[in-house]
């Protein structure tokens, strides 16, 4: 068996866990094949002894209680990760636990449930152990497992749906179909769990554009999720999203396709009562923030919106969206944040016109240099 090589974090975690403390409890994603994820390409997966766990949270317990003994940070002995991620925690309030990476039900559930225990004996005051899971490892995880889990701690799973159209699923390699989608989410809820569903807008490009928010709503109304979750697709030029297809090719959805299929799946959601977040700094709508089914009509109301705007004030929305100037559309009647955003269009030429093509092709120049939020 390896060496333990000391505390470990993986690379993403949501940005609801923000003020989380990661700990990891395997590296990488065992699936590794969706065509629109490189998180983890060219990157081996594998499980990390639960020893191994179990020794990072007691470092960091052991931090923890030097951090409330009164020694600053720089006096803390340890390795660096570990150091920084109890400091971290420590000043956001140690409420909240993430548990990475990509998919932690790869885990057998009384190794998993034993993390969850030693995590709860050493940090009792807690309040929230969530992670990551994909549909497919939880649809075949047993009832009385997940339930064995969710008296142990764990409080939230975050599940990537990103489509629930069968040709969507299918083409980008997901590992999984609609049946198997609702009836993983189907299953969580059933435990008493609290579940994060991700909708990953832009998926289906222009064609599939339609496809993919109806079912995709459909799939939603069916599981009926404690969390809507809103993701934008922003992937490098040249990158097959649909290998392998003879009668689909990927083209890039314009921000009025964009907006008409957030809109479409939001307007096709029904019987639900679900919380919505669009909690992303990509995201082309980050107000779209409420609650079903009572604020329903406020929601489909802002990509609406943005489509009823003049060609130039709609230029305007999406260039300063993108360029960090305006976050709202109700920013577009803030002079003093849309005047900067003029002086770009002015210097570089953007128009109404144009903007789209010049939008793809600053965010093909921050996903080169490794921008993602």
């Amino acid at each position: 068996m390896p060496s333990y090589n000391g505390f470990e974090q993986g690379p993403i975690r949501p940005p609801s866990e923000a003020d989380s403390l990661l700990i990891r409890v395997n590296r990488n994603c065992p699936w590794n094949r969706c065509t629109f994820c490189s998180i983890y390409k060219k990157q081996k997966f594998s499980i990390r002894p639960v020893e191994d766990v179990i020794r990072d949270i007691d470092t960091i317990y052991h931090l923890i209680t030097n951090i409330a003994q009164g020694v600053p940070p720089q006096n803390l002995r340890g390795d660096h990760q570990g150091v920084l991620a109890a400091w971290s925690w420590y000043c956001s309030g140690m409420q909240s636990v993430f548990l990475q990476d990509a998919d932690c039900f790869t885990y057998r559930p009384e190794n998993l449930a034993r993390i969850l225990n030693h995590l709860k004996e050493r940090f009792p005051g807690v309040k929230r152990i969530t992670c990551y899971a994909r549909s497919e490892s939880l649809a075949r995880t047993p009832d009385a497992a997940l339930r064995e889990l969710a008296a142990a701690g764990l409080n939230r799973i975050h599940v990537g749906m990103e489509t629930g159209s069968e040709t969507l699923l299918r083409l980008v390699r997901k590992g999984v179909d609609k049946e198997g989608q609702v009836q993983a989410g189907l299953n969580v809820k059933g435990a008493g769990i609290e579940l994060s569903e991700y909708f990953l807008a832009g998926l289906g490009g222009t064609e599939l554009s339609r496809e993919h928010a109806e079912e995709s709503a459909e799939v939603i109304n069916r599981i009926n999720p404690d969390f809507i979750r809103f993701r934008n697709l922003h992937i490098r030029e040249g990158i097959d999203l649909f290998p392998g297809s003879s009668d689909k090719s990927f083209r890039f959805a314009p921000d009025a396709v964009l907006a008409r299929e957030i809109g479409t799946f939001l307007e096709n959601l029904d019987g639900i009562a679900s919380a919505v977040r669009s909690d992303h700094a990509f995201n082309l709508f980050q107000e779209i923030n409420g609650a079903l089914p009572s604020g329903k009509e406020r929601l489909v109301a802002v990509p609406r919106r943005f489509l009823e705007l003049e060609p130039e004030e709609r230029m305007l929305f999406q260039v300063g969206k993108r360029t960090g100037h305006l976050q709202r559309l109700d920013d577009l009647t803030r002079p003093e944040q849309v005047e900067p955003v003029r002086k770009i269009c002015r210097q570089s030429g953007i128009t109404a016109s144009n903007v789209d093509e010049r939008m793809h092709e600053l965010m093909q120049d921050r996903l080169r240099r490794g921008i993602y939020g």
